[in-house]
């Protein structure tokens, strides 16, 4: 018999103010100068440093970590349309207990962020686990 994958579902409404809010959660308005496309880069950052912090935990460690990403628009594709071609991330993780092989931790980090998979466009990670 297979085993049926879970599902997650999310949902975010916009109003006409700009405002963004989770059904039963709270609101973010997003700031002066930030468009849909530092939110998506945002996005991947937060996903890419919970997914580490799932797996950490998992094996034992406590984590600190802060993170960045840039990204590069332009035609591309068959279709010519604008699209992120490149998108680079900057991962800087403590953990404690420290570990000297971190390569599963980060393999999981990335493989496990849904937002990164859901992209065209495979990012190109720069991790620093102290």
């Amino acid at each position: 018999m297979a085993t049926r994958a879970k599902v997650l579902e999310y949902a975010v409404e916009l109003d006409r103010g700009g405002r963004l809010t989770i059904p039963g959660g709270g609101q973010f308005v997003p700031p002066e100068g930030w468009s849909p496309d530092h939110l998506l880069l945002a996005a991947l950052v937060r996903c890419s440093i919970d997914s580490f912090a799932y797996h950490a935990r998992r094996a034992g460690h406590a984590i600190e970590a802060a993170g960045s990403a840039q990204g590069t628009v332009t035609k591309s594709g068959d279709d010519d349309r604008y699209r992120f071609v490149e998108i680079d991330v900057r991962i800087d993780v403590q953990l404690t207990p420290r570990t000297n092989e971190p390569d599963d931790l980060i393999a999981h980090g990335e493989r496990d962020c849904f937002v990164g998979a859901s992209l065209t466009v495979k990012p190109r990670y720069e991790w620093h686990v102290s």
